[in-house]
């Protein structure tokens, strides 16, 4: 049942994300051409302080609320509401201030740390999201946890139409008034688009505890002849969820979160808080390595212009089309982890070889097919579609990423899977400050294949790491 549950969640998710992302893509499409690529460099700069942002506001207390909202018992919603409001508060709160920091310090950072003043509008439009992603994330983390995939993929879809709807209306509008349809309108986008799924997964929410609070507490006021086993005899204690269920407890809790409001909080924040950390360092190098890619290029000799045109080119175009084939491999890394994970406390290492062997194959051939692929229509594509050539060389030098993109997803996974938290995080740090270096280094003097170079010895370097991991520890179960 937990599998099946886990397969049907997969592919719910796994259908909401490739719709999502051919949404996204049609939307780059439309960026690009109202706005060109100087306008989707601008966008684009923003994209790294909101996902430092996401890291430390939500990422690791969504994670925190899905696992141990799983832990607890599915006939005990007393313990689940109180996990996701320990999280919603934990997460609404930091987002708040974030918000606050951000808006004020919106010149500073556009300026200091991105090195483009005209991003300060945005990143004060911007802030405006963050308490609605803090919330539905943490709403969508409970649902996670509860094995239920519905509303959240509801919640990414419904983002998606009015993010992308609320746009073509403003460009309507500019197009009917003769009003100047700017940049900013994307901002404006993403927080109407936040605040949308915010306010459909609230009520959602809502109605759900009310009918299993009403069913729970049906069930404890049903007599004692019913509440027994047939014939009157009693039942032994019921496991549901893997704990038994050991009914209220003095103070009121249930099942492994044990305590009241107050005691909820620490084991809260001591999972959460070293993956958030993680996270953040991860997203703080991924910003800065942003933040200097413009300035390198205008180094190599490109004027400001050129260089933010370029960066948007780069990362709005065509690492969009690079990475829509993801939507796939990030699916069936859900699907894999915990099935891993399982297999390893199980000590079934037959299984953790097997779904290795598969992986590799299946990511390996899906990787070179979407290679050769991008590598043929590439200048099509970026003809065509973004109507920029240079967007359609990117590709075609990007198409060479496919195979360790698409493999290092699944591989991380298992990993994690076996518990190997922390060679993940040694490894993407490897990789990450390997590309900086590639940044600060070797772009002032190369320029744009500096780059490229940099990224695709970036990520054959984790390809290599992981499997000297994976080979390591299957060699270390095999001789104990």
């Amino acid at each position: 049942m937990k599998k099946n549950a886990l397969i049907k969640g997969t592919f719910i998710l796994t259908a909401a994300g490739l719709l999502s992302r051919c949404i996204g893509f049609f939307y780059r499409i439309f960026l690009s051409r109202m706005f060109g690529a100087e306008g989707m460099g601008i966008y684009e700069l923003i994209n790294p302080v909101l996902a430092l942002t996401f890291a430390l506001c939500t990422s690791g207390i969504q994670s925190a609320v899905s696992k141990f909202v799983a832990a607890l018992p599915q006939n005990r919603p007393e313990g689940q509401l109180r996990i996701l409001k320990t999280g919603l508060a934990f997460s609404g709160g930091l987002s708040i201030l974030c918000a606050l920091f951000v808006y004020r310090r919106a010149d500073f950072i556009a300026a200091a740390l991105l090195s483009e003043p005209r991003c300060a509008p945005l990143l004060r439009i911007a802030a405006l999201s963050f308490p609605a992603a803090a919330i539905h994330s943490c709403i969508n983390g409970y649902f996670y946890g509860i094995k239920k995939a519905g509303l959240p993929a509801f919640c990414q879809l419904f983002e998606q139409c009015f993010r992308v709807g609320s746009v073509f209306l403003f460009w309507n509008y500019a197009q009917t008034h003769q009003v100047t349809f700017s940049i900013t309108a994307a901002a404006i986008g993403l927080v109407i688009g936040e605040f949308a799924s915010m306010l459909a997964a609230v009520p959602v929410t809502f109605l759900h505890f009310a009918k299993r609070m009403s069913a729970s507490q049906a069930r404890r006021s049903l007599p004692h002849a019913e509440a027994s086993g047939f014939f009157g005899h009693e039942r032994g204690p019921s496991r549901i969820g893997g704990f038994p269920d050991r009914g209220p407890a003095r103070n009121g809790s249930f099942g492994p979160v044990r305590g009241a409001s107050r005691s909820v909080v620490p084991q809260i924040l001591l999972f959460a808080a070293p993956l958030s950390a993680n996270r953040v360092f991860l997203h703080l190098l991924g910003a800065m390595e942003s933040a200097r890619i413009p300035v390198s290029l205008q180094l190599f000799g490109y004027t400001q212009k050129q260089a933010i045109s370029l960066y948007g080119i780069f990362t709005g175009m065509a690492m969009t089309c690079i990475l829509f084939p993801t939507a796939l491999t990030n699916s069936v890394s859900v699907l894999l982890m915990p099935l891993i994970a399982e297999a390893d406390a199980a000590g079934n290492r037959r299984a953790i070889r097997s779904a290795l062997f598969r992986c590799v194959r299946y990511c390996a051939l899906m990787g070179l097919a979407c290679m050769g692929f991008f590598l043929l229509s590439g200048p099509f594509i970026g003809s065509v579609l973004f109507h920029s050539e240079t967007a359609g060389y990117f590709i075609r030098i990007l198409s060479f990423l496919c195979p360790f993109l698409y493999l290092n997803t699944t591989l991380f996974s298992i990993l994690n899977g076996l518990g190997k938290t922390g060679c993940t995080f040694l490894i993407n740090t490897a990789a990450q400050l390997l590309r900086i270096c590639f940044v600060f280094f070797a772009v002032p003097r190369f320029g744009l294949p500096g780059l490229l170079c940099g990224m695709v010895t970036a990520h054959l370097l984790s390809t290599l790491c992981c499997f000297l991991f994976l080979s390591g520890h299957l060699k270390r179960s095999a001789g104990s």
